[in-house]
């Protein structure tokens, strides 16, 4: 067999050779799997008694189904230093598994026999006598282990609850045995403690006490309310008038009785009196509601009925715009409409006058309050036409100083 060129000198392996090679690589590819699957199978088996030297077969026919492997060796299972002892692991396969170093320690684990037709053909390509073994590796059942080392015995748990400890502080100890709204100490019924909405309380708050300007004149205008009650309940007295040259101009008087219908709005029923100068006194039956509107709009809506069919509505709403938190604008508006003409009050039926002011307060504290605005008042249709017949102006612009407070 020739190895070199003749003609080049350089050695070239001949074609014969190469063939011979080729077919030495393929077998040993194709052997490999069978190899590794074959060493596998081997390490697996070390969970068994180590087959002998010899290359007689072991047989594990007669085995019994409960193993002692004490005396076993790491190595041989693939898995340095565990211990199974406090481990279940039904139907689980040692092949590959790694666990923390445990000795196998009075381990013992029942094995069942498997069916060697059975897990010849669980190996394919490969024959007992390949493996060395008469019968494969039996199958290990672990769910009959022991488990007394790592289960948590609860039964002497204390929960929180139940009965407290013998030398537990008694609750009583320091009351001589007296207890809440009994004994000696005991208030009587009508000092007995209640809720804050179960009280009576008063209050009273005049919110417009001011200096007016207006057309080169002045005067004096009030406005505000007394009440007293509780929470859901209270007599109130609403007034509000003009004093000028230490004369009461004109006034409007209320007695109501205000009742809470919900958290925000209460409901008003009652009389109203009115006074001027000049004119006949008039008397109203009052009904309205009083409350704060969605985005905190103050509203006050009253509805009232007179003598002789006299009718009439008034509106008046206001609301803070706070610059600071104690300094603050409060625009204000107030409408109101008459059923019928009232010439000798110089009142014409439907819209008869408005007025819009913007004041500018300081709160000093909750109960005092100075602040000074303006004023614009209208009136409409007859009632204007009322005024300038008296010689009053339709229209107006009003300065304002005054004080708001309450106690």
């Amino acid at each position: 067999m020739k190895t070199m060129n003749d003609t080049l000198g350089i050695p070239v392996m001949n074609n014969q050779l190469k063939k011979k090679f080729l077919a030495m690589a393929i077998a040993t590819v194709g052997v490999m799997p069978v190899l590794a699957y074959a060493q596998t199978h081997a390490g697996h088996a070390g969970h068994t008694a180590a087959p002998p030297a010899t290359s007689t077969p072991a047989t594990v026919s007669g085995m019994d189904g409960s193993m002692n492997m004490s005396d076993k060796e790491h190595g041989s299972m693939g898995m340095p230093g565990m211990d199974h002892g406090s481990m279940d692991m039904p139907g689980m396969g040692h092949g590959a598994g790694k666990a923390p170093a445990q000795g196998h320690d009075d381990m013992k684990m029942p094995m069942k026999q498997a069916d060697p037709v059975k897990n010849t053909s669980a190996m394919p390509g490969m024959s007992r006598g390949q493996s060395g073994f008469n019968a494969p590796t039996p199958a290990h059942n672990m769910g009959a282990m022991d488990h007394s080392g790592g289960e948590m015995d609860h039964g002497d748990m204390q929960m929180q609850g139940g009965s407290p400890p013998p030398d537990a502080r008694d609750p009583d100890a320091y009351s001589d045995g007296y207890v809440r709204n009994a004994g000696k100490y005991a208030l009587p019924p009508s000092d007995a403690l209640i809720m804050s909405d179960m009280h009576n309380f008063g209050s009273v708050n005049f919110d417009r006490l001011e200096y007016v300007r207006a057309r080169g004149e002045e005067w004096a205008a009030y406005e505000g309310e007394a009440w007293y009650g509780s929470t859901y309940n209270r007599a109130v007295i609403k007034a509000e008038g003009e004093v000028a040259s230490g004369k009461l101009q004109e006034s409007e008087t209320q007695l109501l009785w205000r009742h809470a219908v919900s958290t925000f709005w209460d409901t008003e029923l009652g009389f109203r009196f009115d006074h001027g100068q000049g004119v006949p006194n008039r008397e109203w039956l009052a009904f309205g509601f009083k409350g704060l509107a969605p985005y905190w709009f103050e509203v006050d809506a009253t509805a009232y009925v007179g003598s002789s069919g006299h009718t009439a509505l008034e509106l008046k709403a206001e609301y803070d715009i706070l610059l600071t938190q104690k300094l603050y604008l409060q625009p204000s508006v107030e409408v109101n409409f008459y059923g019928k003409d009232d010439e000798r009050w110089g009142i014409g039926s439907g819209l008869t006058d408005g007025t819009a002011g913007l004041r500018l307060k300081y709160e000093v504290t909750r109960q005092f309050v100075p602040y000074v605005g303006v004023e614009w008042s209208s009136k409409f249709g007859k009632t204007a036409d009322y005024a300038r017949a008296a010689g009053d102006s339709k229209q107006e612009t009003r300065f304002v100083a005054g004080l708001s407070f309450r106690f």
